[in-house]
């Protein structure tokens, strides 16, 4: 068993020595192992259309109209949604919409309400 700590981008126990650093070989990146390392999810900031960061809880405003993949419904401009979570993937904002119900939005067509 090995007693190398596993690979800080991915999470790959496969990591090894390779003089006097340490290589993932599953996703090519490297570190020194005195070095303080963060996950992923720690350096990973959400930001709305605007570049203001996004938090758990906040309220946005739609800022295009999106049409909602099988059905003929579009949520529009203007549309406020409360109580946002931030996810992990390609639409990275999980929220209930009124009217509409469960969706996921990409954090790129919302802006942080300012109220």
């Amino acid at each position: 068993m090995s007693t190398l700590p596993p690979c800080p981008a991915c999470g790959s126990e496969y990591t090894y020595e390779d003089g006097l650093m340490l290589v993932c070989p599953e996703c090519a990146h490297e570190w020194s192992p005195g070095e303080a390392t963060e996950t992923a999810e720690e350096t990973r900031v959400v930001r709305d259309a605007n570049g203001n960061p996004l938090a758990d809880g906040d309220t946005v405003i739609v800022v295009k109209d999106l049409k909602i993949k099988g059905s003929s419904s579009v949520v529009k401009v203007g549309t406020k949604v409360r109580n946002i979570r931030i996810v992990d993937g390609d639409h990275d904002i999980d929220c209930r919409i009124d009217g509409i119900g469960a969706m996921k939005l990409k954090s790129e067509f919302v802006k942080k309400d300012a109220g």
